[in-house]
């Protein structure tokens, strides 16, 4: 091997681990954000960026044969969303009328569904069961935002077109 073919190796491996780095930094930093926010509306915004790292976090530690870690960077971004639905929940504000919030962790929610979805299928099938319910119960809260950004209301019945 040449002198130059081993620099060409040891700069992609220098550019490999500044990418993790920088992509622990970013996760380090959201989640500080997150939880130093007090307002419900910019927390569950925080969260929907959050969420996107927490995953490409847990496939990482997949890739390197972490399945436990995996699955608890998933819990817990699994329960961090449980309690901002609730927090959502419980302000009261009609998210039909002010989606601030509520849409956009729906939307983030939508995409990482997505995601630990792929997931799922690179794990081997008795690993499967233990990520299905973290997802499940995602599915079951953007579920509930999808409710309340679209609440059916029995008070009004559809209009009959003029003949």
């Amino acid at each position: 091997m040449t002198a130059r073919a081993k620099i060409r190796i040891v700069l992609l491996a220098a550019l490999g681990l500044c990418g993790t780095l920088v992509a622990q930094d970013r996760l380090t930093e959201n989640l500080a954000k997150y939880q130093r926010e007090t307002d419900p509306v910019r927390k569950s915004r925080a969260l929907a960026k959050l969420g996107d790292d927490q995953v490409d976090q847990a496939a990482k530690q997949l890739k390197a044969g972490d399945e436990i870690g995996a699955l608890q960077t998933l819990e817990q971004y699994r329960d961090e969303v449980h309690e901002m639905v609730a927090a959502l929940r419980a302000t009261g504000v009609s998210a039909e009328k002010k989606p601030s919030g509520v849409k956009e962790l729906q939307i983030s929610l939508r995409g990482t569904i997505r995601h630990i979805d792929e997931l799922i299928f690179t794990l081997n099938v008795d690993k499967r069961p233990f990520f299905r319910a973290v997802r499940n119960d995602l599915f079951t809260d953007q579920n509930e935002l999808i409710d309340q950004l679209f609440p059916r209301n029995p008070d009004h019945s559809p209009t009959k077109p003029v003949s």
